[in-house]
């Protein structure tokens, strides 16, 4: 089970209490979304702006680290006072607590980036524990070429066209539940690839994920064994 943005059931998502709060719940890993700042900091946020408890909202890409941080971020999920929370923050958690990174890059990374944020992710964790995903494929080829031993999933859905393509390149997927299929299962784990299942969030949907059989199957509410929010 992989806490999807982090125990967001409970907790603000991408923050770093829904990470701390997935780790206690039992998730053996935890996705989030990373986009980079103005002044180049990555930061983790699903959308591509940072909503503040006044009602104000700033565009991540326009704006600078020290300006998204200076401001709570508005909470309608617990009463905690959350602030974004930066790539290396989130690896520090996942190294402390021993779990896995399920890594999404929002949008087109320039190739340094890339390079960066992974050199910081082996600096500060290990790169056996991370996994790379993202819907823009050239993300995938770009950091496939430089780092040719990190785990890489296309994100998917059946709205986004064939996903025969990561064949070529060895590369695992993590496709919406609704979406997958027996067939798409065997497809991957007949190649020894691996399959990530998003996001269970009720019983009929856990239950369908559990039947396909996924390497991961990711939630806002499940922890371990499927222990609910």
């Amino acid at each position: 089970m992989i806490g999807h943005r982090g125990y967001s059931a409970k907790h603000l998502q991408n923050t770093a209490e829904a990470f701390i709060g997935a780790a206690k719940h039992g998730s053996g890993g935890v996705e989030t979304d990373v986009r980079i700042t103005s002044d180049g900091v990555f930061v983790l946020s699903h959308n591509a702006t940072a909503v503040f408890d006044d009602g104000t909202e700033l565009e991540v890409a326009t704006s600078t680290y020290e300006t998204l941080a200076s401001r709570p971020l508005r909470n309608e999920v617990s009463s905690e006072k959350s602030y974004i929370c930066t790539f290396r923050r989130y690896l520090e958690i996942c190294r402390e607590y021993n779990m896995i990174c399920f890594i999404e890059f929002k949008g087109k990374f320039p190739e340094e980036k890339i390079c960066e944020a992974f050199e910081l992710a082996d600096e500060v964790y290990d790169l056996s524990k991370c996994i790379l995903q993202s819907f823009e494929f050239e993300n995938l080829i770009a950091a496939h070429e430089k780092f040719p031993k990190l785990e890489i999933m296309l994100t998917w859905g059946k709205d986004r066209g064939a996903y025969d393509r990561c064949f070529d390149y060895g590369f695992s997927i993590d496709a919406s539940y609704w979406s997958a299929t027996p067939k798409l299962i065997k497809d991957f784990h007949s190649r020894g690839l691996k399959v990530g299942l998003w996001t269970a969030n009720t019983p009929w949907s856990l239950l369908r994920c559990r039947i396909l059989r996924p390497d991961y199957i990711e939630s806002d509410k499940y922890g371990k064994r499927g222990a609910q929010a």
